[in-house]
């Protein structure tokens, strides 16, 4: 293995792809302090900006997706995914990398196919039960595939697949020994139940107006609420801030939102359902309808079926929800088995795993 090594990472257009692409980083530098990392990302995307903050250099190609409904946006896409080849190809060329990295997102289509035509080892990190287009045609030319779900054999080579688990911010390891803290930090009564609602770091519009429409089963219930309503919302809903109810935009302390809490209501992105094995409390997911593919409906039901977590789609939330969080919060054996069984599916050594595959790459 030489001395300096050279590692192409790209993931982008979300925090789901943007963060774990940061964690594999982070952990490649641990192990090589003089290793040379360069990210590839969209240009106008929030990567351009979340991995220098991170400390990390980045170049940006002209590429967005495919609109799924008839848009003339997509005229320009022929156009863009030839400029994001080119480009590509000058950025391998230029870096010579000894492995490439794709964790999903836009730039990783071209980077990681000019990558496989010059025969440069390919690692990709499938965080989704159910695969993007992207990945799935990426798949059959990468050496090798990181993935956090079971059977992912219909879509990828058998051989090739390596199941290591979503990378997770190392903080929520050992939430258990923070509860006094947290409950201090977010200055809430020991004696009552609390809730954490998490709809992403934009906000999820159905999932605040379902928050908002049971205030009032809330408060009859004596519950606290700590409520991420995502920066797009979090003007519009925190007038409803009050003894039992706090808004916020971010949470920039997850593992003390985790800790303080009894029961989480949630998206389902594959970062979220990662955490949320390692977290080991009550869930309700609901999935957000309006992903490719309706991904996260996968993601969420991979763990009901396992009987550890509970799962309701928004067209069930008027009929349904009122029952479901009240057993949620009043039933101490449905909590005991959801804890049980979702900390059973967690993979908390994720990060070192993919990095591991990183490892024998170099070394081949």
């Amino acid at each position: 293995m030489k001395g300096h090594l050279k590692i192409i990472i790209s993931g982008g257009g979300t925090g789901g792809h943007i963060y774990p692409a940061i964690a594999i980083a982070d952990e490649l530098v641990r192990r090589f302090p003089r290793a040379e990392i360069l990210f590839v990302g969209a240009k106008g995307r929030m990567e351009m900006e979340k991995v220098p903050q991170a400390g990390y250099r980045i170049e940006g190609l002209w590429i967005t997706g495919i609109e799924r409904k008839l848009s003339m946006k997509n005229l320009s896409f022929p156009l863009k995914l030839a400029s994001s080849l080119w480009k590509s190809n000058e950025i391998l060329k230029n870096f010579n990398p000894d492995v490439v990295i794709g964790t999903g997102g836009f730039a990783s289509g071209p980077l990681l196919k000019v990558a496989n035509s010059k025969n440069i080892p390919t690692l990709i990190q499938e965080q989704n039960s159910l695969p993007g287009i992207t990945n799935r045609l990426l798949g059959k030319h990468a050496t090798v595939i990181c993935t956090a779900y079971d059977n992912l054999e219909r879509f990828f080579p058998a051989g090739k697949i390596k199941k290591t688990g979503n990378p997770v911010r190392q903080d929520i390891l050992g939430i258990s020994e923070k509860r006094n803290v947290a409950q201090s930090f977010f200055k809430l009564k020991e004696n009552k139940k609390t809730i954490l609602v998490l709809g992403g770091s934009l906000g999820a519009r159905r999932v605040n107006q379902l928050i908002e429409a049971f205030q009032p089963l809330f408060k009859e219930k004596n519950v606290q609420l700590i409520w991420q309503t995502g920066s797009l919302y979090y003007e519009e809903y925190k007038k409803f801030e009050n003894d039992l109810v706090q808004t916020h935009a971010f949470l920039n302390r997850m593992d003390l939102a985790y800790a303080a809490t009894d029961v989480i209501i949630s998206r389902a992105g594959a970062g979220s359902v990662s955490e949320l094995c390692i977290v080991g409390k009550p869930v309700l997911f609901i999935p957000s309808p309006n992903v490719a593919e309706d991904h996260q409906t996968k993601n969420a039901m991979a763990v009901a079926h396992k009987k550890a977590a509970v799962v309701l789609k928004e067209e069930e939330l008027v009929e349904k929800f009122k029952d479901t969080i009240l057993s949620l919060l009043e039933s101490e054996n449905l909590q005991q088995e959801l804890s049980e069984n979702i900390k059973k599916l967690a993979l908390p050594n994720a990060t070192s795993a993919i990095v591991d595959e990183v490892e024998k790459l170099i070394k081949q």
